[in-house]
């Protein structure tokens, strides 16, 4: 199936879907698949890399929560608009490079098919 690209429009200061792929994803960092990385700089690049990501996604989502949410609008290249403030949408429509950030939408599907609400929350 392919995905399109969309930019989330709202509260978030930067478009997220620049903000979550700028940081290095595991690939890039030279190491071989499966290889340990013993270089104590490296180790903190990912994981600094990692949390970026997870607050760049977090932001996307975060003003979308509470009695004061506000709705975002999500515009797709070819056009299309859809206005939504269900955190599970807004992430489902992201295009994301890295593996963290990946993780949170992953998480966000899990928490809706098991439970059906909370999907904002989970992130």
């Amino acid at each position: 199936h392919s995905h399109s690209h969309f930019r989330v429009m709202a509260a978030a200061p930067a478009p997220v879907v620049a903000a979550a792929s700028k940081a290095p994803a595991m690939g890039s960092l030279g190491g071989k698949k499966g290889e340990t990385y013993r270089d104590t700089k490296i180790k903190a690049d990912v994981r600094t890399s990692n949390m970026e990501a997870a607050k760049a996604v977090a932001d996307a989502v975060r003003t979308s929560l509470g009695p004061r949410g506000m709705d975002k609008m999500v515009a797709a290249p070819n056009g299309e608009v859809i206005i939504t403030n269900d955190g599970a949408t807004i992430l489902k429509k992201m295009n994301l490079e890295h593996p963290a950030a990946k993780m949170l939408v992953d998480l966000s599907h899990s928490q809706d098919v098991v439970a059906g609400d909370g999907t904002t929350s989970v992130v």
